[in-house]
């Protein structure tokens, strides 16, 4: 299928300017980004197709190529050629966001398909880990008062062995499809000019050498994966989607490792629903209690908690305890619980209950 016109795609014009440009791929973004957009592919596939268009469009020399010769100037041009000088992360705080979704550059670097480790991103400094993102699931008791928990990361560390070259000694050898430059050079022409095309050799991903005979321990890969316990406070008053950043706990990188982002899930309650910071519940009472009113238990977050029932209570009525909900996060104090009242008819009654039942109907009728 044809490509679509990028200055389409960000829905700007031919001579849009680069603040123009930027804000159409902000907006873009937070309206496709998979965070906002979980399990949905279409928006997934839409977020990459703006990622590109952005890549092109900001970069001078790219645009003018793209500009000049349409996506066909564009053939040959790696992943890296594309993505390669562009910090995403860096974009939004630009804009006042800070790190809009959480997740820094390493959720970009998976979405563009960026190859870490590269001459081009060397350029740029510092090497750094991809960040890493684990799913908590905890309990909504555990949101309402707030615990530690440990959970176990898996983290690549560097082999031993090999040092982390992923090879025996004397097992390297220079890559025999870059003769050891790690870049691969291309010209084509396009139009009535030649166009070079410099880019990084996927065989030994620009480093110009590559492994002949892998390190036994390792496999080849330079890394052993490991486990490792990290305690995670989980604050009163979270809910689903809140997240918690672990500075330096992503996985390592050449130069600095990333970050780990804990993603709190809260499970569905057999009891309780939760509004915000509110809780619910239903709390079925019998046909003598609603007519008769009475003192009866309903369940709390931290035990049972007495209620009253006046008289003449119908079903559907709502009670509200002050203060027995969540706890307002990063701030003081707390929700409260809704109780729902359903008077439920009584079954299965006895000749007598059903004599009584009688004669209360008559002097209903009086």
């Amino acid at each position: 299928m044809a490509k679509r016109d990028y200055y389409e795609i960000l829905g700007v014009d031919r001579n849009a300017d680069d603040t123009t440009i930027k804000k159409a791929y902000r907006n873009l973004a937070m309206k496709y980004h998979p965070d906002r957009n979980p399990g949905d592919n279409e928006a997934l596939g839409k977020m990459k197709e703006v990622n590109e268009a952005f890549a092109v469009l900001s970069d001078g020399e790219k645009r003018r190529i793209y500009d000049t010769y349409g996506h066909a100037g564009l053939e040959g041009f790696s992943t890296e050629d594309i993505f390669g000088n562009v910090d995403f992360s860096s974009l939004f705080r630009e804009f006042g966001l800070g790190d809009l979704f959480g997740f820094g550059n390493g959720l970009f670097d998976t979405l563009f398909g960026r190859t870490r480790g590269s001459r081009r991103e060397s350029r740029r400094g510092p090497r750094r880990g991809a960040d890493l993102r684990y799913d908590l699931s905890v309990t909504l008791e555990e949101v309402a008062f707030g615990v530690e928990k440990t959970i176990q990361i898996p983290q690549a560390e560097a082999c031993t062995t090999c040092s982390g070259i992923g090879a025996k000694p004397d097992g390297i050898a220079g890559c025999d499809r870059c003769q050891g430059k790690g870049q691969i050079i291309r010209e084509h022409r396009a139009g009535h000019r030649a166009v070079r095309q410099i880019t990084v050799c996927g065989k030994c991903r620009g480093t110009g050498k590559i492994v002949k005979d892998p390190c036994n321990e390792c496999d080849g890969k330079g890394t052993i994966e490991k486990t490792k316990d990290i305690t995670v406070s989980i604050p009163a008053g979270a809910d689903t989607g809140y997240h918690i950043a672990i500075e330096g706990e992503g996985e390592k990188g050449e130069d600095i490792p990333g970050d780990l982002y804990i993603v709190f899930h809260v499970k569905k309650h057999d009891t309780f629903e939760r509004h915000e910071d509110d809780i619910y519940l239903q709390k079925e009472i019998d046909f003598a209690t609603a007519t008769l009113g009475s003192e009866i238990e309903v369940p709390g977050l931290n035990g049972n908690r007495k209620l009253n029932i006046p008289e003449g209570t119908q079903t559907g009525t709502v009670f509200r305890i002050s203060g027995a909900g969540i706890p307002r996060l990063g701030s003081r104090g707390k929700g409260d619980e809704y109780v729902v009242v359903k008077v439920v008819t009584p079954t299965n009654l006895s000749r007598k209950e059903k004599d009584l039942l009688r004669e209360f109907a008559r002097l209903r009728e009086k």
